[in-house]
């Protein structure tokens, strides 16, 4: 699941666009975790790490597309609000910007850090505007493995919005994060199903820009 350093293909902006419009949950054994709010968030078991995979789909009656996608974009605003993160930046390396992020873990596990590609495109699908952020695992030499740190080296993401045809927004989201180390899967899925199920339709764009504390 880790990239080379690169470009996201054409293709996955537009399967992220497709499940924004028609969720593709036919065919595999997702699950309906919370149902709250207008917000449904599945999952869906990893055979080979045995670890969740979730996808959400909701509606935010009250914040703009363009907004949501702008705040979700804005590493520094989340340096702000998320007491969890230790370090956070962007780096360029090899033509491509890189997100660092170190998250700080209680005691006496270690911190996680992430390297990872990011990219947002605004398309215009057969008229409908769509924001789709895609984010995964990538390895450059200029950011390398940090003693104490763990490197978390299988981490996937997309967001896609556009509008509910009103004020507010319509969302579809895929996330899978496998931490590393000696957390035993159990525990990481059990914090993973109380964390999801406290959240609600007022917090949900804090959930959204904050999805790696699902595991």
């Amino acid at each position: 699941m880790e990239l080379a350093a690169g470009s996201f293909s054409e293709e996955q902006f537009r399967e992220a666009c497709t499940e924004l419009q028609q969720p593709a949950l036919a065919g595999a054994d997702w699950q309906l975790l919370v149902e709250t709010s207008g917000i449904s968030i599945y999952r869906l078991l990893d055979q080979q790490t045995r670890l969740y995979e979730y996808k959400v789909f909701g509606v935010l009656e009250d914040c703009s597309p363009a907004l949501l996608a702008d705040v979700y974009m804005d590493l520094n605003y989340r340096k702000q609000w998320d007491q969890y993160v230790k370090e956070l930046y962007e780096q360029e390396c090899n033509g491509e910007t890189v997100v660092y992020w170190e998250v700080k873990y209680p005691f006496p596990m270690s911190n996680r850090d992430y390297v990872y590609l990011r990219q947002r495109r605004d398309l215009d699908v057969e008229g409908r505007k769509i924001h789709v952020i895609l984010a995964q695992s990538t390895s450059v030499p200029q950011l390398g493995e940090r003693s104490g740190v763990i490197r978390v080296k299988q981490y996937k993401q997309s967001l896609a919005i556009e509008s509910d045809g009103k004020k507010g927004s319509k969302v579809f989201m895929y996330y899978f994060d496998n931490p590393g180390g000696q957390i035993p899967s159990w525990l990481i899925n059990w914090a993973a199903k109380n964390q999801v199920e406290t959240q609600n339709q007022r917090d949900f764009i804090q959930f959204l820009a904050n999805t790696s504390t699902l595991q």
